[in-house]
């Protein structure tokens, strides 16, 4: 048997697909947790930037940081939950850039607790952040996002695994946006040309782990997964950037896990 070569081998290192150079990239949730992370990862590969959050003193302490590293950077006052500050948000990058490339979907809360407990408007505010305002931020990008172009919608392993901690809202929410994701993959990949994809971190260190309760988490993570730990930022920005970039061209309506084994248990 004789094996054939490629009449078209690769021109250039693979890694250059994980770029975002000349790419306009709209990170929500900006301001705090793993949305700085993904922020400065998408700089470090040459993206231009457009950070949206609630809290604008944060936002523009790390515009301050990236832009002094030579990333060309758009802060603007955000609330997802708001379709109007999606709408303007959206306008706003496209009069100071000309186009968005990428969306990462990244802003959300989170509040355990039973639910037989909650507070009905926690649980609204949940749904209203983490499910509609994906929507609203990726219905508002989409019109002008070019062929090429990838939304990351970042939903969560407890969208379609249980935790021992109950938090309905949170997990009702992030089920949502992974069924959201595959469907605006199937309306917008082959008559856009837009990738959307759906990434699901299991737990990491961020502003929501870190609140009440945080030790009976890593003791949960410790026991139950197969790694053991919590994530490290940076072992959930490389997803992100495959997600964003061309290396995931041939990736559209998937969601990707990065939990350190603990679904594998569950």
């Amino acid at each position: 048997m004789t094996s054939t070569v490629s009449s078209n081998p690769a021109s250039t290192n693979p890694l250059d697909r994980f770029r975002l150079d000349d790419k306009v990239v709209v990170v929500t949730g900006a301001s705090s947790g793993l949305g700085v992370g993904f922020a400065r990862a998408c700089a470090a590969v040459g993206a231009t930037l457009v950070l949206a959050a609630r809290r604008e003193d944060r936002l523009e302490a790390l515009a301050d940081e990236l832009r002094a590293g030579g990333t060309a950077v758009l802060t603007r006052r955000t609330d997802v939950s708001v379709l109007e500050d999606c709408d303007a948000l959206a306008a706003a990058a496209v009069e100071e850039f000309g186009r968005i490339d990428v969306l990462v979907n990244n802003a959300g809360i989170g509040v355990a607790g039973s639910a037989l407990r909650q507070d009905p408007d926690d649980y609204r505010r949940t749904i209203e952040i983490n499910l509609n305002g994906t929507y609203w931020m990726a219905r508002a990008c989409a019109p002008h996002m070019p062929e090429g172009s990838s939304v990351v919608n970042v939903a969560s392993v407890l969208g379609w695994a249980a935790s021992r901690y109950p938090q309905a809202g949170y997990s009702a929410s992030k089920a949502g946006v992974i069924g959201l994701t595959r469907d605006l993959a199937q309306q917008w990949s082959q008559r856009r040309g837009i990738r959307v994809n759906a990434l699901c971190p299991g737990f990491f260190d961020s502003e929501i782990t870190s609140a009440e309760g945080a030790d009976n988490l890593r003791t949960m993570v410790a026991e139950t997964s197969i790694l053991g730990r919590f994530g490290e930022q940076e072992e959930l920005d490389s997803a992100l950037l495959f997600l964003a970039s061309p290396a995931s061209s041939y990736m559209t309506g998937q969601s990707l896990v990065v939990d350190g084994g603990l679904s594998a248990t569950i």
